[in-house]
């Protein structure tokens, strides 16, 4: 069967095919279920043994050029079509495409990727910690009594599960990591010195307003070191004034100004003792407002000297060392460093307030 005829036919149909429908009609009529092409390649198994292999092969080199010419002729139409479109628009090619908008890191993160670089470049490492935490790590380890207020439903959300560590909750404090990670260290032999740093979620029965949230950040610090012996009594140890340089320079840095601060007494079963570090409120000047509760002062830092109840817990002697630790609330931060007065706004799932923060660069 000569194959010319039909390749001349089959082209000839394609070039004269007057727009893109009929150019799909006639792509029917060829390559259908029981279209021409089809039949032609089909028929090679009607021919004697001997002419099949020269056949087929002409069939599907005319196949292929007959696919290859119809792909062609479809570009074309394509094509013209969109230069029909554009010619009849105000379209310019040649003008910049519009403008991707890249996203941005909340602010939150922002100020805890820059807290992670300080504490890092000071010979801090980061741990981290389960969320949903057991009771022992969270309020035994810690020195925290059966009977303190912390344990009501009222400030802590306790789930159905419990494990061999007692009931389980929602971590109230990023503080757990602190016992955690002493006592992972020293069950393989490890003593200090320690310097850890604990970013994480934690969550309390808060009723939410302006200055409360129910699901909040902190900021966990933990140093511990050997108490260094000279046999005379003058013995040296990490201390308060070490606890107060570190946090004087965490502030410097984080909010990018100078302010005041003050610190004052402030108990916490993890600590003794403990201390409040509070800031000057900048919304007010210190002159009292809703945001500082009419104090003039706006809570950031409680902190103290570790416990040795505490560092027994973590498996390290109180007689040989002392530590401090600190849990800063990375929301308060964030608002004296934007100037952001209601901490309900992290939470609020408004798109402008995150388009206030800087996009995440490429």
């Amino acid at each position: 069967m000569d194959t010319t005829a039909l390749r001349e036919q089959w082209l000839h149909a394609i070039e004269k095919a007057a727009d893109a429908a009929a150019l799909a009609e006639l792509d029917t009529r060829l390559f259908g279920a029981k279209g021409e092409v089809v039949e032609l390649v089909r028929s090679v198994t009607t021919l004697p043994k001997e002419e099949r292999p020269a056949f087929g092969k002409a069939a599907n080199v005319l196949k292929q050029e007959v696919e290859q010419a119809l792909a062609a002729r479809r570009e074309a139409f394509a094509a013209a079509a969109l230069a029909q479109e554009l010619a009849a628009s105000d379209f310019d090619p040649t003008e910049p495409g519009p403008r991707v908008r890249r996203g941005a890191l909340h602010p939150i993160t922002i100020v805890q990727n820059e807290l992670v670089d300080l504490f890092t470049s000071m010979g801090f490492q980061w741990q981290d910690g389960p969320e949903v935490e057991s009771e022992y790590f969270n309020f035994d380890a810690l020195n925290i009594p059966g009977d303190h207020p912390a344990r009501e439903s009222q400030d802590t959300f306790w789930l159905r599960e419990q494990s061999g560590l007692g009931r389980n909750l929602l971590r109230t404090h990023t503080s757990p990591v602190q016992v955690r990670t002493m006592q992972r260290l020293t069950k393989h032999g490890f003593q200090p010195p320690l310097k850890v740093i604990v970013p994480g979620r934690c969550f309390r029965s808060e009723t939410v307003d302006k200055s409360h949230e129910h699901t909040f950040y902190q900021m966990e610090g933990l140093v511990v070191d050997r108490v260094q012996r000279d046999g005379h009594g003058g013995d040296r140890g990490v201390s308060i004034a070490n606890l107060i340089h570190t946090m004087k320079t965490c502030l410097r840095v984080i909010l990018e100004r100078d302010v005041q601060v003050r610190l004052r007494p402030g108990f916490f079963p993890f600590v003794e003792p403990g201390f409040e570090l509070d800031v000057n409120c900048p919304f007010c000047s210190g002159k009292g407002c809703s945001v500082c509760k009419q104090s003039g002062w706006i809570e950031i830092l409680p902190c103290g000297m570790v416990h040795p109840n505490v560092l027994r817990q973590g498996g390290i002697d109180p007689e040989e060392h002392t530590g401090f630790a600190f849990g800063m609330g990375l929301q308060r931060v964030v608002m004296l460093r934007y100037g952001i007065d209601d901490i309900r706004q992290f939470m609020g799932g408004d798109q402008r307030f995150l388009q206030q923060f800087p996009e995440v660069p490429r």
